[in-house]
């Protein structure tokens, strides 16, 4: 159990991040947001959404070790 749980939320985190990549060449995702505001140069914008992607990181990694802890 402790594994997959780790796999789970190690492949949450990547898909926030391919996300974050996938939308600044178009695909969209966090990524057109943030590349939507860096392009109207508006940086309380961007500054949101990159606050936004660390703190859906720092959920990922919260979750992991209280995750893992409960189950050793």
């Amino acid at each position: 159990m402790p594994i997959f749980l780790g796999h789970v939320i190690f492949q949450w985190d990547i898909n926030i991040r391919r996300a974050t990549i996938m939308g600044l060449v178009g695909a969209g995702g966090l990524g057109l947001t943030f590349h939507r505001q860096l392009v109207m140069y508006n940086y309380g914008g961007v500054t949101t959404v990159i606050i936004a992607i660390i703190f859906l990181i720092a959920i990922g990694e919260v979750c992991s070790y209280y995750g893992r802890k409960a189950i050793h």
